[in-house]
C-alpha cells in the first residue's frame, strides 16, 4: 500500500488499502490499525482529498492506544497537521504541530514500540511533514526553517528521505526568489537518488521547471541544466 501511494498509484493503493484494513481488523491490533488508517490518511492528502483525509487519520487518531502513547499521538497529529497544511488551514496546522511537538517531548523513548515505528518517526520525520505543510501553504521561510531542522536530524543512513527534504528545500528557496541559492541546495542531492528513485527524481523535474519559470536564461537554469545533464550520462 505505501509503495504504490509513494509511486501514485492510488487505484492500486485503494485495493492494498481495503485487504489491509481487514486484516488489521481481525487482528485486533491496534498499532497495525493506526499504521493503515494513517497510511490511508496520507493517501487521501496526496490524492488532494483532505476531507476523506482527515476523516481516515481521525480514524487512527481515536484508537486508544494513542491515549497510551504520546509517540503515537505525536505522529496522528503530525500527519493531521500535513493535511491542514493541503488544506490551506493556517491555524489547524499550527495547532497540530504544536500539539504534534509537545506529545513527542513527552514520548517515553524506554517504552516499547514497532520496529516500524522506531525505524521513522522522530523529530527529523516531524519536521519533514511540518516542512511538506508550509510548503502546500506557501509559507516558504516557516518551510525553509523546518527543512534544516529535519537535515540536522536526519539519521545519516535514510539518504532517500535526505533527497526528499533537500528538494523541498530548494524549492522554498527558489520560491522566495533566491534562484541561485536553491539550485545549490538542489545540486547537493546524489545522482543515485536523483536517478534511481523515482518520487525524488519527480521533485527534480518539478524543480528545474519551476526554476526555468521564474529566472528564464538566468545563470542558474544553465548551471542546473548541465548538471541534471551529467546526470543523466552518470545513469
Amino acid at each position: 500500500m505505501w509503495a504504490a501511494i509513494d509511486g501514485r498509484r492510488y487505484d492500486v493503493a485503494k485495493a492494498h488499502m481495503r485487504e489491509a484494513q481487514a486484516l488489521a481488523e481481525m487482528s485486533g491490533d491496534q498499532e497495525i490499525k493506526f499504521r493503515i488508517w494513517s497510511h490511508a490518511g496520507t493517501m487521501y492528502r496526496h490524492m488532494g482529498r483532505p476531507a476523506d483525509a482527515f476523516a481516515a487519520n481521525d480514524v487512527a487518531r481515536n484508537l486508544h492506544l494513542t491515549r497510551r502513547d504520546p509517540l503515537f499521538a505525536s505522529l496522528g497529529l503530525a500527519r493531521q497537521g500535513a493535511i491542514h497544511g493541503s488544506a490551506q488551514d493556517r491555524a489547524g496546522t499550527r495547532r497540530a504541530f504544536e500539539q504534534a511537538q509537545d506529545a513527542m517531548l513527552r514520548a517515553d523513548p524506554a517504552d516499547y514500540r514497532p520496529v516500524w515505528m522506531l525505524a521513522f518517526y522522530d523529530q527529523a520525520e516531524l519536521d519533514s511533514l511540518a516542512l511538506s505543510a508550509h510548503l502546500a501553504l506557501g509559507d516558504y521561510s516557516t518551510a525553509e526553517y523546518h527543512a534544516h531542522r529535519c537535515l540536522s536530524a536526519l539519521r545519516p543512513h535514510m539518504i532517500r528521505s535526505r533527497a526528499i527534504t533537500t528538494t523541498r528545500l530548494a524549492h522554498a528557496q527558489l520560491a522566495q526568489g533566491a534562484p541561485d541559492a536553491a539550485t545549490a541546495t538542489a545540486m547537493k542531492v546524489p545522482a543515485e537518488a536523483a536517478t534511481q528513485h523515482a518520487r525524488v527524481t519527480r521533485m527534480l523535474q518539478e524543480f528545474g521547471a519551476a526554476l526555468r519559470a521564474i529566472a528564464p536564461g538566468g545563470s542558474s537554469v544553465q548551471t542546473w541544466t548541465e548538471h541534471t545533464a551529467a546526470w543523466r550520462m552518470a545513469a
